[in-house]
C-alpha cells in the first residue's frame, strides 16, 4: 500500500514540475502581409490594448521615442526598394518607431530589428529613413493597437497606425511600372540566347525535333557571336552531329576549341578534340 501511495505522490509530482500554465499575452503578436503591385510588405507586431488608461501624451509621452506597440521591435519588410516623400528605402527589414506629438508623428525606419522595446543606445548610422505623417482623429475608440495597409494600388499603399483615438498614415510608393515595363520589354523581345541554349539542350537530351534543335541552337550562336561562349559552339556541334551534318559539327567543334583553349577549360578542349577525332577532323 505505502509503495501504491509514493508512487501516486512520484506521479502527481511529476505532473505539477511539466505542466505549463497557459493563459492570453497582454499584447498578442500579429503578422500583417500585403503584396503592393509586385512588392511583398510583411508587418509583425504586438497588439497592447488602451484598457481604460490615456494612451497619447500620457502612456505614450509626446515628444519620447516610442517602440510602436509592444514587445519586442514592430518590424516592417519590403521585398522591394521603396520610395517614401521622394526618399528610398531599401528592401529589407526595419524597425518602426515614433515620435508622437498631439497633431503630427515623426516614424523613424531603422535597421536594427532586434530590440526589445527601444534601443539601449541610439545609433543615427542605423537610421534608414525618417518621415513625418500628420494624425487625424478617429471617430470612435481604436481599443487595440492596429497597423494597417491601405489604400493599396498598383504603385503605392498607405501604412496606418491607429490606437485610441488617433490615426496617423504614411504613403509608401513601389517600383510596381518600371518591373512590369521591363517584363513587358523583354517578354516582347523575344527569347534570349539562353533560352535559345536551354531549349535546344533539352530537345537533343530528350530526343525530340533535331530540326528544331538545330533552329534553336543557331539562333542562340548567333545572338551571342560578338561574345562567342564555347559552351554554346560545343552544344551546337553535339547538335548538327546528331542531326547528320557533319561538316556544321566540325566547324562549331573548333570554334568552340578555340575559344576554349582562351579560356583556359581543359574539360571543353578535351571533349572536343575527342570529337573531332571521332568525327575524322
Amino acid at each position: 500500500m505505502k509503495k501504491v501511495i509514493l508512487a501516486l505522490i512520484v506521479a502527481a509530482f511529476s505532473f505539477s514540475s511539466n505542466a505549463q500554465l497557459k493563459t492570453p499575452q497582454p499584447s498578442p503578436s500579429s503578422k500583417l502581409e500585403q503584396k503592393v503591385g509586385l512588392t511583398d510588405v510583411t508587418v509583425e507586431y504586438s497588439r497592447p490594448g488602451v484598457k481604460g488608461r490615456k494612451v497619447f501624451g500620457d502612456l505614450v509621452p509626446f515628444g519620447e521615442l516610442w517602440r510602436t506597440g509592444a514587445n519586442k521591435n514592430t518590424m516592417i519588410t519590403f521585398s522591394e526598394d521603396v520610395t517614401i516623400d521622394g526618399k528610398t528605402l531599401k528592401k529589407g527589414s526595419y524597425a518602426i518607431f515614433t515620435k508622437p506629438s498631439a497633431s503630427s508623428w515623426e516614424v523613424i525606419f531603422y535597421s536594427d530589428t532586434n530590440n526589445w522595446g527601444t534601443p539601449r543606445k541610439w545609433d543615427d548610422s542605423k537610421v534608414a529613413l525618417t518621415t513625418t505623417a500628420k494624425v487625424q482623429k478617429m471617430p470612435m475608440l481604436i481599443e487595440t493597437f492596429t497597423i494597417t495597409i491601405d489604400d493599396v494600388m498598383n504603385g503605392s499603399a498607405v501604412l496606418g497606425i491607429l490606437w485610441e483615438n488617433s490615426y496617423a498614415g504614411i504613403k509608401f510608393e513601389v517600383p510596381t511600372d518600371k518591373a512590369v515595363v521591363a517584363s513587358i520589354d523583354k517578354v516582347m523581345a523575344g527569347p534570349a540566347a539562353n533560352d535559345y541554349y536551354s531549349a535546344a539542350s533539352y530537345y537533343l537530351a530528350e530526343g525530340k525535333d533535331i530540326k528544331k534543335a538545330v533552329e534553336w541552337i543557331d539562333k542562340a550562336v548567333d545572338m551571342t557571336k560578338d561574345q562567342p561562349r564555347f559552351w554554346f559552339l560545343r552544344k551546337q556541334s553535339l547538335i548538327h552531329a546528331k542531326a547528320g551534318n557533319k561538316k556544321g559539327a566540325i566547324k562549331a567543334a573548333k570554334a568552340s576549341l578555340m575559344h576554349a583553349e582562351k579560356a583556359n577549360n581543359a574539360d571543353y578542349v578535351k571533349m572536343n578534340k575527342d570529337s573531332l577525332k571521332e568525327w575524322g577532323a
